[in-house]
C-alpha cells in the first residue's frame, strides 16, 4: 500500500505464493517506491478533504482541543483513522470538526478497534456504517451512534455529573431512558430490512455523552435497559452479597420497558457494542503506551480494574503512567489496545446471532444456561476511569490524592 496524493492509502501490489520471507521482501522492496510521488487519485474519486481544513467553518470546541500541545498525538492518530476509513460520509471531516465530533470519533474509534481484531472492514454503502467480516467466515453489520444529551451543552470544562445515588436509578434512570430512547430511534429505521442486511447479524454500536463524564457511570444503565436486570448489595448472614434486582419498566414518565433484550420482540438486533472510552483521551493514551514522544508531560490514568475475585462487590483503584512498563505489562501486546474496553452485549432472542469469534477481543455477555455469563480476552478490564495530563516536571498524581475523603 503507498499513499495516494490525499494522503489516503491505497493498495498498489497483491501478489501471492512467494517461496520464501526473502523473496517477498525482495518484491516488496520494489512495490514500496521509495521517494517516488504519490499514486494519483482513481478515475472519478474526489479526494478525501484535509481533516485540518476547516474550510471557513468554525470549529466546534472539541475539535479545538486537538490543537493544544497535549492532544496532538490524539489529534494525528485520528486523523491518520480518519484517512483508513474505506468510504467515509462525504460530510465526515466538516461534521467531526463542528456539530457531531462525538459521532464521528467514535466511528474512528471502531475502524481502529475493528482492523485490530483482524476483521476486514468495508463501507460499501451509505448506511449500516460498517460491514465487518473475519478470516473464519463470520460477518455483521454494524451502525454506530451515540447518546446525545436531550439539551445541548459544551462538554468541554463541563461540570462532572454525579451518578444516581439509588441503585435502581443507576440501572433503570435517566441513562437507561437516554439509552432506551437512543436505541430505539436506530431500531425504527429498519436497518434488518435492507436488502443488504437481510438475513445476517445487525449489530448497534452506541458511545454515551448524555452528560458530562457520564460514560464513568452509564454502563450500569445500558444494562438495565437491554436486559431489565440490575444489582443490589444485600445482607446474607452478616455477610455482604450481591443480588440481582429486576424492573418491567425504566424510571420517569415515559415507562419505557425494560429489557430490550428480554423477549422476541426486537429479535433483528442480534447486539449491542458498547465502550465506555470513547474520548480524546483514547487516542492519547493509546499513542502513549506504544511509546509515542510525549515531550514533557505525563498522562496519568486513574479508574477501578474489575476485580475478579469471588465475591467481590466493587472495582479495585489504580492510578498509573501510561508510559509505565507497569501500565504497559496490563496488555499481552505491551500497549494499551483499541479494543481494552469493547463490550458486547448479546441479545439471546437474535435471529440472527453474532459468533463470539468475529470479535474474539471483546468482552461478551450473553446467556447460558439461563444465565447471563461474562467472558474477557484481556485479564484486565476496567470499569471506569479518566485520564490526566501533567508536566512531567511536577509531581506525579497519586493514588492517595483521588482515594483521599473530602473535607467536611
Amino acid at each position: 500500500m503507498r499513499r495516494r496524493v490525499d494522503h489516503v492509502w491505497t493498495v498498489t501490489g497483491e501478489e501471492l505464493g512467494f517461496a520464501s520471507l526473502e523473496d517477498a521482501k525482495a518484491r516488496l522492496e520494489l512495490l514500496l517506491r521509495i521517494g517516488a510521488p504519490p499514486e494519483p487519485l482513481p478515475p472519478n474519486t474526489a479526494p478525501r478533504p484535509p481533516l485540518h481544513d476547516l474550510k471557513g467553518r468554525t470549529p466546534g470546541d472539541q475539535f479545538s482541543v486537538l490543537l493544544r500541545p497535549t492532544h496532538h498525538l490524539a489529534a494525528w492518530v485520528l486523523n491518520q483513522l480518519y484517512l483508513a476509513l474505506p468510504n467515509p460520509d462525504r460530510n465526515w471531516a466538516g461534521d467531526c470538526q463542528t456539530r457531531n465530533f462525538h459521532t464521528r470519533m467514535w466511528e474512528a474509534q471502531l475502524l481502529a478497534a475493528f482492523r485490530e481484531q483482524g476483521l476486514l472492514v468495508s463501507q460499501p454503502v451509505d448506511s449500516p456504517d460498517f460491514h465487518i467480516q473475519n478470516p473464519l467466515g463470520g460477518e455483521a453489520w454494524v451502525e454506530a451512534v451515540t447518546a446525545n444529551p436531550e439539551v445541548p451543552f459544551e462538554h468541554v470544562n463541563a461540570p462532572r455529573s454525579a451518578p444516581p445515588t439509588e441503585r435502581d436509578a443507576l440501572f433503570f434512570g435517566p441513562a437507561a431512558v437516554r439509552f432506551a430512547k437512543t436505541l430505539g430511534s436506530k431500531l425504527q429505521r429498519g436497518y434488518d430490512r435492507m436488502p443488504h442486511v437481510t438475513g445476517k447479524p445487525f449489530m448497534l454500536a452506541v458511545a454515551d455523552f448524555h452528560a458530562p463524564a457520564s460514560m464513568l457511570w452509564s454502563r450500569e444503565g445500558l444494562i438495565g435497559y437491554l436486559y431489565g436486570e440490575g444489582a443490589e448489595v444485600a445482607d446474607d448472614g452478616g455477610r455482604k452479597v450481591a443480588r440481582t434486582t429486576r424492573a418491567a419498566h425504566l424510571q420517569g414518565p415515559s415507562a419505557f420497558p425494560a429489557g430490550l433484550f428480554a423477549n422476541a420482540d426486537h429479535a433483528e438486533l442480534s447486539a449491542v457494542i458498547f465502550s465506555n472510552a470513547c474520548a480524546i483521551s483514547k487516542l492519547n493514551r493509546v499513542m502513549v503506551s506504544a511509546g509515542a514522544e510525549a515531550k514533557g508531560l505525563r498522562y496519568s490514568r486513574i479508574g477501578r480494574f474489575f476485580d475478579r475475585r469471588p465475591g467481590a462487590l466493587e472495582g479495585e483503584p489504580f492510578c498509573l503512567d501510561v508510559a509505565s512498563p507497569e501500565y504497559r505489562g496490563l496488555w499481552p501486546q505491551g500497549y494499551e489496545p483499541w479494543s481494552a474496553e469493547m463490550e458486547v452485549f448479546h441479545n439471546p432472542y437474535a435471529r440472527h446471532p453474532v459468533p463470539h469469534a468475529l470479535l474474539p477481543e471483546a468482552t461478551h455477555w450473553f446467556e447460558q444456561d439461563g444465565e447471563r455469563v461474562c467472558t474477557s480476552f484481556y485479564e484486565t478490564s476496567i470499569l471506569w476511569s479518566e485520564t490526566h495530563i501533567t508536566d512531567l516536571d511536577q509531581p506525579a498524581p497519586r493514588l492517595e490524592d483521588f482515594l483521599r475523603p473530602a473535607a467536611p
